[in-house]
């Protein structure tokens, strides 16, 4: 893995991540995106990360190792030790990621945190404290909601509220009386449904649910509308459109103009990733 640590070859990232650990700092835990995959949070769709982080309380020995990027700071909360390698608290993790993610990452992080069993709550408490990427971290958690299932649906969500069309998460539609359907987002004050149609909605099983469903909510005189990541991140005017004809009002593209400034600084883009990667992977001086 470095010098010095090694993996059998073929194991898993956990294995890796071991090997790391024989070479890190006295009081070391994972942190950051690393981590957040450790705890089995989401991850960031697209992105490939090129370092290993981990956090060291301050004075902890150097480390100048390439792969692995080192964060000194003291934690807000002890570590864990998960699958046997020790691992920043939720807190730090996020605090971690508030460092380096735009506004629309740190959302998916966050919300697949509270996904993953963290406590929204919770959270919010712990962000009161004086560390780098406070700020940031505690007006992502004012924005984050513990209702959504999947990283590309908060993706969906911020991009309504950027073109400021209200949504609501997880809405359950009924007809008299009966169940029909639970729906990523709803439009309120509409019969209108907007939802992110994954990978997942590509099986024959699966279509044949998602068109038996969209027969009920039809019947039910409700209208669905289906995205993928091409209209999230490359047409949200198709977006801004159904929404707008639901509401009853004209679509105008400056209204994408906060959309597109969060997906500037998203790994959901490619300019996103390579602004990250190379963040996290600086080009080494002449000499060295």
């Amino acid at each position: 893995m470095t010098r010095g640590a090694y993996a059998p070859a073929g194991t898993d990232w956990l294995a890796d991540l071991a090997a790391w650990r024989l070479v890190l700092p006295e009081g070391a835990a994972f942190t950051h995106l690393t981590a957040a995959r450790v705890r089995g949070w989401w991850t960031l769709p697209y992105l490939t990360v090129p370092v290993v982080f981990a956090q060291v309380p301050p004075g902890g020995g150097r480390n100048r190792r390439s792969g692995v990027r080192v964060i000194r700071t003291e934690p807000v909360e002890p570590p864990d030790v998960i699958a046997g390698v020790p691992v920043a608290s939720a807190i730090d993790i996020l605090l971690a990621c508030a460092r380096d993610l735009g506004a629309l990452d740190l959302g998916i992080i966050i919300e697949g945190a509270v996904h993953a069993g963290e406590d929204l709550g919770a959270l919010r408490a712990a962000a009161q404290v004086h560390r780098r990427g406070g700020p940031a971290l505690r007006r992502a958690l004012l924005r984050a909601d513990g209702r959504s299932e999947s990283a590309w649906e908060t993706a969906l969500r911020f991009l309504h509220q950027a073109i400021d069309v209200p949504v609501v998460p997880q809405h359950v539609v009924e007809h008299e009386g009966d169940f029909v359907a639970r729906a990523d987002l709803w439009i309120p004050g509409t019969r209108t449904l907007q939802e992110y149609d994954g990978a997942v909605h590509r099986t024959v099983e699966q279509q044949r649910d998602d068109l038996s469903r969209a027969r009920r909510l039809s019947r039910a005189g409700w209208t669905r509308n289906g995205y993928t990541a091409r209209e999230v991140v490359r047409q949200p005017g198709t977006v801004m459109r159904d929404a707008d004809r639901a509401l009853g009002r004209r679509s105008a593209a400056g209204r994408l103009d906060p959309w597109w400034d969060l997906l500037r600084r998203s790994a959901l883009t490619p300019a996103g990733r390579a602004q990250l990667t190379n963040q996290w992977t600086p080009a080494r001086k002449m000499g060295q």
